[in-house]
């Protein structure tokens, strides 16, 4: 693949490759729409190519907060056109690597020394390239290392990026921008920190230790004294991604074996530590010869308060959702229900959440849950295209904790679901009073 060279990193050259794309998507429509004088009958497939590929390519090359919401509207499935799923998953596995010289200007930056002379070996090439950083393989005293290395000025761009970015998810996602500043606002606090590396280092550490006794499952050891701001080293974990490891066909027991694995993992965090690994995409995680779960990445840690936590799992670990006043109750808590909604409105919004909690909750209620099963999440997807064409969700709901929960438990789903996975769902369950 090819390198690139340099990161447009001031606001000025960030905000001038933006305009670029937004020429060339205008242009694409000019395009769309002059075919279509000629064939009406023509869909907006080629359009939303077109788009898609400029958008990438614009997003891959400036990296940092604009490629990771790439990643992140890549797993709302049900938000996007195919085109625009098909090309952003792409960023979370091989967004276009940095050049040796930026590599070595790094590493003289944070360390005052070049990787050889901090490594025994240090490969310039990188193994992986991503939304925030990208991995490099190296050698010191006969272990096997990987090196994950921060884009220049990713983190200094965050907040000026979304702002870029706002338009384009206008377009994309049909909010309102109330409803856009919140989920903007929590994204932005997630990606300071996913760029805070000390804090990603401290976090990983915390983390594999408290989660060190689930079955299947393994972390790397993290070295802080060759880690920094911008660089994390850690042991390489030999393994394969999951699109790689489901090409080698492995057999149904394998698949539930992982799949257990991964979901323990999730509910062990959500239930017992109440804060969640909330970046559950295919590249952060390996399988490994020996049959285990690698968890390879913890950037994105989403704490959950009580007030958060007991309304929204109350509604889907006991009979509270029975109950249409308790329901109700909870839905307030949770700011899906207003309170200046009328009874007309209440009705609403309590009979529709409720479907979506109910539709959610099934892994919950049955004990094993079987993911291959496709009904299930056509079923979830018929319901967000649904609520996506109603006005009436076109106003901000819901606390901001659902953008990174929602996100990490539909993400575990699709993950189990590409498995094929069947798994027990009562290992972990959530700690909720039951009356």
């Amino acid at each position: 693949m090819k390198t690139q060279d340099s990161i447009p990193v001031t606001k000025v050259e960030r905000s001038a490759k933006f305009v670029k794309t937004g020429f060339q998507i205008g242009g694409n429509y000019i395009k769309h729409y002059s075919k279509k004088l000629f064939n009406p009958e023509m869909d907006r497939a080629q359009l939303n190519e077109d788009n898609a590929t400029d958008i990438y390519k614009s997003l891959s090359e400036l990296k940092g907060s604009a490629l990771k919401i790439a990643q992140m509207l890549s797993m709302d499935k049900n938000i996007l056109p195919k085109s625009y799923v098909d090309k952003f998953t792409q960023s979370q596995y091989n967004a276009p690597p940095l050049s040796g010289p930026l590599i070595v200007r790094t590493f003289t930056k944070n360390f005052g020394k070049t990787p050889d002379k901090i490594y025994d070996s240090f490969n310039i090439n990188s193994t992986n390239a991503a939304s925030i950083g990208q991995v490099h393989q190296a050698t010191l005293n006969g272990k096997k290392l990987a090196v994950k290395i921060q884009y220049p000025g990713v983190g200094d761009s965050i907040s000026s990026d979304l702002k870029l970015v706002k338009p384009f998810a206008f377009r994309l996602l049909g909010m309102s921008e109330k409803e856009l500043n919140i989920y903007i606002k929590e994204v932005e606090e997630r990606l300071l920190e996913e760029t805070d590396y000390e804090l990603e280092v401290k976090r990983s550490i915390e983390f594999s230790e408290a989660c060190k006794n689930l079955d299947n499952v393994i972390f790397p050891v993290y070295y802080p004294e060759l880690s920094g701001k911008r660089i994390i080293s850690m042991d390489w974990i030999e393994g394969l991604h999951l699109k790689e490891f489901l090409k080698t066909n492995p057999s149904q027991e394998l698949r539930n074996k992982i799949g257990q694995a991964l979901w323990d993992f999730y509910n062990f965090q959500q239930h017992q530590l109440r804060a969640v690994h909330a970046d559950p995409h295919p590249g952060n995680f390996m399988i490994t010869p020996d049959e285990k779960l690698g968890v390879i990445d913890f950037g994105c840690i989403k704490e959950m308060p009580d007030d958060f936590y007991y309304p929204f799992f109350s509604l889907i670990s006991t009979d509270v959702i029975l109950d249409k006043q308790k329901t109700i109750d909870a839905f307030r808590k949770l700011d899906m229900i207003h309170k200046e909604d009328t009874e007309t409105q209440v009705e609403f919004y309590y009979k529709s959440y409720k479907e979506m909690i109910e539709l959610f909750a099934k892994p919950y209620i049955n004990e094993v849950f079987d993911f291959s099963k496709n009904e299930f999440f056509e079923k979830l997807y018929e319901y967000g295209e649904k609520i996506s064409k109603m006005p009436e969700f076109k106003q901000a709901r819901g606390v901001k904790h659902f953008i990174y929960v929602n996100r990490t438990n539909f993400g575990l789903y699709t993950i189990l679901h590409d498995l094929k996975a069947t798994v027990k769902t009562n290992t972990f369950k959530p700690e909720v009073d039951n009356n």
